[in-house]
């Protein structure tokens, strides 16, 4: 039995317990999806999520009916007639040569399948509804909103429990909470959704980041370079971003007549850089980075906090190399990729390498080549992947590279895709040693992804308690009373190197230790008379708490220590 079979299966019965609980009911879809099912309905009267329960304990009286999955073929005139008070399935069944329902207790429902053969395979208490959200019929914004109620379900009690448990972790981690909590970021309606605005410490985070990362990258001979927002459109017809990509780009502006658009990539921008004089195979490769603002139209019910928004920050980099260079370049490419992301803690991984798919541009000589080139890379750095036959895009097989966090959920990182198509509309070309133009390859590449989404991931996986080296503060210093503010700001000036933040507000110390503990601060220092008398401190480190008095040079040799051995984050 495939778990998406039983799944789909739910879905049907959710619908029959609706249509008992509230008749007058329109119908919409309800297919499988990760971990479990959801059916789409326009209801007779509004329901909340205190409905839920009534909903569940009205399937599990349907399940234990052993009722039957019966598959008919019928003509559309019979569907016309059966579903005349059902228009989203009429609308469906206008579409189909080929009708087909499933019949299921007093519940028919029009469907492709599969279904079980009956509801005695499904585990009663394997399965629970979880929320209800809204969803426009068919993602169309001008089409009727209706009301979504999601389940989860597996094979076993024990799945669904065990799933439960690790939904329950992660909404503790949930980087959106844990922004506000830590003051990293917000948002503002009258902003807009999906535009993040960061505060104070949410800047020394990505500066941080963006530091490192620039750092690795000059190590490696990129070359740092910054493009505008905004582009004309002929630069996006010829980039063919107009032709397909379009619907994720926002209506253009016009200046002294000219359309202008916000850029959905950064790849035309670098393209010009590299045109902009003749090229020699002396320069290859050459390779530009940008941290680059892209703008993607997003609709608003995929937004996600960091994780999903319409304005982000790509750590991007386009490379134009020879193709003797690609097996060196693609392999530089990884090596940095799993130093860079070893270094933020993420240590396992799901990799694909996708192939040539029916309609490509370039030869076939060189996709195979190209995909021979990227497997040797993986296989170089030890990277078990698995092959996406067919899937690459049009102009060129790519690596894809997903983290997983602590609770082992995989999020799309890494990306280091070929291309043959750009290059051609473009006319890029440089001159080999033989004084001949030659077409180079274009590796589109980002080892983060996107600069938000990759933060919203570090927030989780740590659940706010961020590495001593990426914190935006490291250090709060805690005077006891006013007599100690002297000496609390010389033990600030003697940690000058790192993020420190002296505490000398009129409250309680107790009250600023905790503060200090639910805003994640690596290390609290509490100075009073002992600590003044002894030149110490009394440290309490995040996770042990009060771990006793220490001499100020101790307490320094302890952080330099345990500072992982890259000090990227000291700079600010």
């Amino acid at each position: 039995m495939k778990i998406e079979t039983l799944r789909h299966s739910l879905a049907h019965i959710l619908a029959y317990a609706v249509q008992e609980l509230y008749p007058g009911t329109k119908f919409g879809i309800g297919p499988p999806i990760e971990n479990g099912f959801y059916y789409d309905f326009e209801l007779p009267k509004p329901i909340s999520p205190e409905d839920l329960p009534r909903i569940e304990k009205k399937m599990k009286e349907i399940l234990k009916k052993d009722v039957k999955f019966e598959k008919k073929i019928i003509s559309r005139a019979e569907a016309q007639k059966i579903f005349k008070n059902q228009p989203y399935k009429l609308e469906l069944v206008s579409e189909k040569k080929k009708i087909t329902v499933y019949q299921s207790g007093k519940f028919l429902d029009f469907c492709q399948g599969p279904h079980l053969k009956s509801t005695k395979e499904i585990d009663p208490q394997a399965f629970k509804l979880v929320k209800i959200a809204g969803a426009y019929w068919r993602g169309d914004e001008k089409r009727p909103m209706l009301t979504r109620i999601y389940g989860v379900a597996f094979k076993t009690k024990k799945e669904l429990e065990d799933y439960l448990k690790r939904e329950a972790e992660a909404e503790k981690r949930d980087h959106r909470v844990l922004g506000q909590k830590l003051d990293l970021f917000s948002f503002d309606e009258e902003v807009g959704a999906g535009l993040p605005l960061w505060h104070p410490s949410g800047m020394i985070l990505r500066k941080i980041i963006e530091n490192f990362i620039i750092s690795e990258l000059q190590k490696a001979g990129y070359l740092l370079v910054l493009t505008p927002h905004i582009g004309k459109e002929n630069l996006f017809e010829t980039s063919g971003h107009l032709d397909f990509y379009k619907e994720n780009m926002y209506s253009p502006i016009e200046i002294e007549k000219e359309k202008y658009y916000l850029k959905p990539m950064n790849c035309p921008f670098h393209i010009k850089i590299y045109n902009s004089k003749i090229r020699s195979y002396r320069e290859l490769p050459l390779r530009l980075a940008e941290f680059g603002t892209v703008y993607r139209f997003e609709r608003s019910g995929v937004l996600h906090g960091l994780t999903r928004v319409r304005g982000f920050t790509q750590d991007d980099a386009h490379i134009f190399c020879s193709s003797q260079d690609l097996g060196k370049e693609i392999l530089s490419i990884l090596k940095l990729a799993l130093k860079i992301l070893k270094t933020f803690g993420f240590k396992d991984f799901e990799v694909t390498l996708t192939t040539r798919p029916e309609k490509f541009v370039g030869s076939e000589k060189i996709w195979e080549k190209a995909s021979r080139t990227l497997i040797f890379a993986l296989k170089k750095v030890r990277l078990s992947h698995q092959i996406e036959k067919r899937e690459a895009p049009f102009y060129g097989p790519s690596i894809n590279l997903k983290i997983k966090d602590a609770l082992g959920r995989p999020w799309q990182c890494t990306t280091i895709q070929l291309d043959f198509n750009l290059p051609e509309r473009f006319n890029l070309t440089f001159i080999d040693k033989k004084g001949k133009k030659q077409r180079p390859i274009l590796i589109h590449r980002a080892i983060l992804g996107s600069l938000e989404r990759f933060i919203g991931v570090l927030l989780e996986h740590y659940g706010g308690a961020l590495p001593f080296w990426l914190s935006p503060c490291q250090i709060w210093i805690i005077p006891v009373g006013a007599r100690h503010k002297k000496y609390a700001r010389k033990i600030a000036e003697n940690l000058k190197d790192f993020r420190v933040k002296l505490k000398d507000e009129k409250e309680t110390v107790s009250k600023k230790v905790r503060e200090g503990e639910l805003k994640k601060i690596p290390y609290l220092l509490v100075v009073g008379d002992m600590e003044m008398k002894k030149r110490a401190v009394r440290v309490r480190e995040r996770g042990k708490g009060d771990i006793g008095m220490m001499k100020l040079e101790k307490f320094l040799e302890k952080i330099k220590k345990g500072q992982d051995e890259s000090t990227f984050g000291l700079f600010y």
